[in-house]
């Protein structure tokens, strides 16, 4: 349940003195919603990026264009530079993105279902690819949960 998984996300950032930035495409801000409903996220969490539209990840983010041009938006490379980058400019010590496809139609020749989710932390950026089932609203919940999950574990690691 992501009211859980979030509790322990901010309970690790807080407790190893770490902030988190995050940037959501595919889930549109749900991933910011689920932190920022912690009582005490504010210790954590610096800010969130929701860009929709291609042309913003490579805007505001800084990921490549030459890349978004080549792939689209729902690529691993994408997920990996939308973490390394929302880090980077909203000041975190983590950063986490998703990018992918919901539906109901497929997206930049990738199926429905196709989701990246990357987390960017002590100079390591790690993005899981994802194939999930499901509508739309059942992939979205479904990828703020993995990567809550994801987050978890990269914050539970000694190294970061």
């Amino acid at each position: 349940d992501a009211s859980a998984l979030s509790q322990e996300v901010i309970g690790l950032l807080r407790a190893r003195g770490d902030t988190i930035a995050v940037a959501e495409s595919l889930t549109g801000g749900m991933l910011a919603a689920a932190l920022t409903a912690v009582p005490g996220a504010s210790a954590a969490f610096r800010g969130a990026v929701v860009p929709y539209a291609t042309g913003l990840k490579a805007a505001l983010l800084g990921v490549p264009a030459a890349l978004l041009d080549e792939h689209g938006a729902v690529h691993p490379d994408v997920a990996r530079a939308m973490a390394d980058g929302v880090a980077s400019r909203l000041g975190a010590t983590v950063g986490a993105s998703t990018t992918g496809v919901a539906g109901p139609d497929p997206q930049d020749g990738q199926p429905v279902g196709t989701v990246y989710i990357g987390v960017s932390a002590g100079g390591e950026t790690s993005v899981r690819s994802l194939a999930l089932a499901g509508g739309r609203q059942q992939i979205r919940e479904a990828t703020v949960e993995q990567l809550l999950g994801m987050l978890i574990c990269r914050l539970r690691e000694d190294n970061i």
